[in-house]
């Protein structure tokens, strides 16, 4: 995972003056390295563990890159006047994957480095500009009809009716006999069914019956004794008092994690709407997403998990395999990999979309869409946005920008 998102726009030819806090080991010495070959000046290198926060709040730094893992999460509270500074970026690395990194992966994540030290996207490798010649053909292109031109079905079809016959079956399976199945033949409903049901029982005629069993009443069943007390009664709908109409999407890519962390931060506790956190990470580590976000916010901070409820005053982090889901209003969590279709099913009334830096520009129509129903909708602005492609697009048509703390302003205004 590395992140960041910058306060101001950067210029290329600018040195960057860069802490670097991570313990000793494989990690620091590979950070150590891309950042020389990113034309970076190392004001501190320390394990934060052993570091105070004066020492690095002293050595003035623009960047800090930090590489991240279980055993300093703890220390990394005494460096938040530093780490909250607007005026500083901040560079989240995961400790293990830097360990691990090596030839391609390590040279392309160098270059993601350096864009962000320097302030442009250009990510790209050497050689980029040679070009490739498409080569045209004549011609339409092949039609799915085309490919399917000779494709023989009757053989599917024989096979089926062959093989029906041999399924489990119920009371209700047709049971007429069918030797050789016909393209021709129909099945008898009325016949499938007297098949199917099975005889119902013939009571014995009366007059067998002794006189005094035909006119004897039953006895009289003993009634259940029910007690019932206040204390084995539990709550009812304590569950779901936390479940209301509608959530906060917030989506976000390359340099969203400081965005959101600076959106999560100025959210109050008890805000009444779930939040909801789309974020693609390398390396999947979700867990350590959430454990970040909850030293900083307000509100608890869950990992999503597919069949759970999306409840009110909490901020839900979605890994890669779960997606929400909108039942009547009310939103849940179901396993998914695909997000885009659930802004359209959101009510515009009680939700809000936020796309920050990094988003999908393929959000921007469903979500440009619910805004103009009601919703709240609105982009991280240019300024401190490492990558504004869907927060201009969503300005195209319409809809506000704002750094993420206008954009917790706006939330809490509406809801709070």
């Amino acid at each position: 995972m590395c992140t960041t998102c910058w306060e101001s726009p950067v210029s290329v030819s600018e040195t960057k003056r860069v802490a670097l806090l991570a313990r000793p080991g494989e990690a620091r010495e590979r950070l150590r390295v891309a950042l020389h070959e990113a034309g970076a000046e190392i004001v501190l290198e320390d394990d934060p563990n052993s570091l105070d926060g004066a020492t690095l709040g002293n050595s003035a730094p623009q960047v800090v890159l930090v590489a991240l893992e279980p055993a300093i999460e703890d220390s990394l509270e005494r460096f938040d006047d530093v780490l909250h500074d607007p005026a500083v970026a901040v560079i989240y690395d995961e400790a293990e994957l830097a360990a691990r990194r090596q030839g391609w992966e390590a040279q392309r994540w160098a270059r993601h480095l350096s864009a962000k030290l320097h302030g442009h996207q250009d990510v790209l490798p050497p050689g980029r500009e040679e070009e490739v010649t498409l080569q045209l053909e004549p011609g339409l292109p092949v039609t799915p009809a085309q490919l399917h031109e000779g494709a023989e079905i009757g053989l599917h079809l024989d096979e089926a009716a062959d093989l029906a016959l041999d399924l489990p079956r119920d009371d209700f399976a047709f049971t007429g006999g069918v030797p050789q199945a016909t393209a021709d033949q129909v099945v008898d409903v009325d016949q499938w069914l007297r098949n199917a049901a099975p005889p119902a029982p013939v009571p014995p005629p009366l007059t067998d019956l002794p006189v005094e069993s035909a006119v004897a009443t039953p006895p009289e069943m003993p009634k259940a004794k029910v007690e019932l007390s206040l204390m084995d009664l539990e709550p009812v709908g304590s569950a779901a008092a936390a479940r209301v109409q509608g959530a906060v999407l917030v989506f976000a890519g390359i340099g969203g994690p400081d965005a959101v962390r600076k959106l999560l931060i100025e959210l109050p506790e008890g805000f009444p709407k779930p939040v909801l956190v789309h974020l693609r990470l390398d390396g999947g580590r979700y867990d350590n997403l959430v454990r970040q976000m909850a030293r900083i916010a307000h509100m608890p901070v869950a990992l999503a998990e597919a069949g759970t409820p999306a409840d009110a005053g909490t901020i839900y982090v979605m890994p890669g395999d779960v997606v929400p889901m909108v039942d009547a209003g009310v939103v849940s969590f179901r396993p998914g990999a695909v997000i885009s279709g659930v802004i359209a099913q959101l009510p515009p009334k009680d939700s809000a979309v936020l796309l920050l830096s990094g988003s999908d520009t393929a959000l921007v129509d469903s979500s440009a869409t619910l805004a103009t129903q009601g919703a709240l909708v609105m982009g991280q602005s240019q300024d401190g946005c490492y990558d504004p492609a869907a927060p201009k697009a969503l300005a195209a048509r319409g809809c506000d920008l704002g750094s993420p703390a206008q954009l917790a302003q706006r939330l809490t205004d509406r809801w709070f």
